[in-house]
This record gives C-alpha cells, structure tokens and sequence, in this order.
C-alpha cells in the first residue's frame, strides 16, 4: 500500500459561539473533516496560526473573531487499487471528468463493492485523482441509474464544485418512467431520511434533510407516464423515494415499488418487457454547471440508454393499441 503527502490548507474566522474554548477544540468544531487527535498534533508541531502568530498549546482559550490558519499535510494511504475498467468520457479537461456512467455499475467502493467500481476505474484512467478526496467523486448516482456523474481531478476543482452544490449551482435533470398516469407535474417537497427499520432504504420523514424534486410529464401512456425531474437537493435515493411517495412508483425499482403492476389485457410483449426491467427506470440525461477554474457555464447531455428506448416503444404501442385509460 503506497502513501504520500497532500498538502492541507485551511483557514476560517473562529466564531463568538466558541468563547473559551480549547484551541483544539474550536478547531476541531470549525474543521469537522479531520479529528480532534489529528488538529491537536498540528497545533502541537506549530502548523497552526492564530491572528498571524502560531500557536502550539492545544489548551490555549479561544475568544472569538480571531483569524485561524492551518498549514499542514496529511500521509494518505492508497487504499483502493486503480482498475481497468473503461468510462463513458463526456468531457475531460486538467481539472474536470464528466462521465455517463451505465446500469450496474456503483460509484464507491462500500459494503459487498469492495472493488470494481467507478472509483477504481478512475484511479486507472486518471491516477491523479488519488490525491483528491474520495478520488474527486462529488455527487453519486445509484448502482442502476444511468447517466452524468463529473467528478473533480484536483483539490481546487472539487473545492469548487462542492461549494456549488451546497449554493445549489449545479443543475441536474433526469428521466424516469412512472407507474400510473400522471395527471400533470408538480413539485415534491418532503425531508428524507434513513427509514427507521430497513436500514438499506430510505424514507420521507420529519427529522429528515430537506428534499426538493419538481417534475414534468413528458409522455402519457395508458398506464405509465414519461416525466423530467430536476432535483434542488441531493438526497440519497430521492427522486425514487419522492416517486413512490406519491404513488407514483418508478418502473423496476423493486425497493421502493414493489412487484410490477401488470395493466389489464396487455400483450406478452409489454408483460416481458415489465417483468424483465431488472433496475429502476431512471436516467440522470442533463448536467449544467459553472466550471470550478474558468467559471464558464457548460452544459452536457447524455441521450437515454438503450433500455429505457426500448420501454418507451413498449408502452407506445400498448397506448396505440388501448388508449390512455382515465386515472
């Protein structure tokens, strides 16, 4: 396993709320990414400037409004080996990756994914990124969605765009195919959080994180609707849990839909095509973003995957065949 130094550079005004408190301690509430033990041995090797001067007494009493700088480095031990496993590439340029990732296919290494990931497959096509946290990877797309994912290949770069999707800057559209005719769009705004029992799952709850989606029908059929969603926030498995939230499950997603629902008369050919759906019907197909180094407004599009194509035509010609029945 191999290391080497990254360089970490941080600096802040310390807040009135920490008056009194500990050096390591302010520090350790205002850089929550690194550990307490970790910001007491900067401070104690002198990487630690308060108000321009270093201060190397982790007991020493903050009071508030001083300027804090810390310049130190971390050992980062590779702990994810680079794999070849080839990208859908966008756009590439020094500091930016955009990717159309395919079904089948999760982002980060976790539980049962040790490997075989687009994290391994990015540490092959672009070993700079093992310098990046979490390899540049700042926003993921579930193990069965497709579509673009960008991903930072420096420091800076993913900096930026972690602050633009904080300030809510980075714009992505997906499709998806609903059971059930929709009516017309709207806009779900309903707090996610981890489900109080299936801990795999997710769930709208009180305590959860605010979670916005609004959507729009694209395409009736008799018994499924083609919409476009926008997301304002990020929450895990959102689109599919505000979806089924409001009976409007996606086609294939087994977690949060259930079994397929079968309408009424239709052909073997769409019973197949249901049936055999194996991931949920959703595709992330537009990302808009500033460029976190020129600021320059980009756009990418990435056409929907051959099997959502295929859906489509199925359900276009159940609707020829039987009309769109009233919901």
């Amino acid at each position: 396993m191999s290391t080497h130094q990254q360089a970490v550079l941080l600096s802040a005004e310390i807040p009135e709320s920490l008056l009194g408190k500990r050096l390591d301690q302010a520090l350790a509430q205002l850089f929550p990414d690194y550990s307490r033990s970790r910001i007491k041995e900067w401070i104690l090797a002198g990487k630690v400037s308060i108000n321009g001067e270093i201060w190397d007494k982790p007991r020493e009493k903050v009071l508030g409004n001083e300027a804090v700088e810390i310049n130190a480095s971390l050992e980062i031990q590779e702990q994810h080996q680079a794999q070849d496993i080839s990208l859908n590439i966008v756009f590439e340029d020094e500091h930016l990756l955009v990717i159309n990732k395919p079904a089948d296919l999760v982002v980060h290494p976790g539980a049962g994914n040790a490997d075989g990931t687009v994290l391994n497959a990015l540490l092959n096509h672009a070993p700079e990124v093992a310098s990046v946290p979490r390899a540049g990877i700042v926003h993921r797309l579930d193990k069965d969605t497709t579509g673009l994912m960008v991903v930072a290949k420096t420091v800076p770069a993913q900096t930026h765009l972690v602050e633009s999707l904080q300030a809510r800057e980075i714009s992505r559209e997906y499709e998806a195919v609903v059971y059930g005719t929709m009516v017309a769009g709207g806009v779900v705004d309903a707090p996610i959080g981890r489900h109080p029992t299936k801990r795999t799952s997710m769930a709208i709850r009180e305590t959860g994180k605010p979670a916005v989606t609004h959507y729009r029908v694209k395409q009736k059929f008799r018994a499924h609707t083609h919409i476009r969603l926008k997301l304002e926030s990020g929450r895990t498995h959102q689109i599919r849990v505000h979806m089924s939230h409001l009976k409007y499950p996606l086609v294939g997603d087994v977690l949060y839909g259930g079994r397929p629902r079968l309408p009424k008369a239709c052909s073997e050919n769409m019973i197949d095509m249901l049936r055999g759906f194996k991931r949920q019907a959703l595709h992330a197909i537009q990302l808009e973003l500033f460029h976190p180094i020129t600021g320059e407004w980009m756009s990418w599009h990435a056409p929907l995957p051959e099997d959502m194509v295929e859906l489509l035509a199925v359900l276009q010609e159940d609707t020829k065949e039987h009309g769109i029945a009233d919901d």
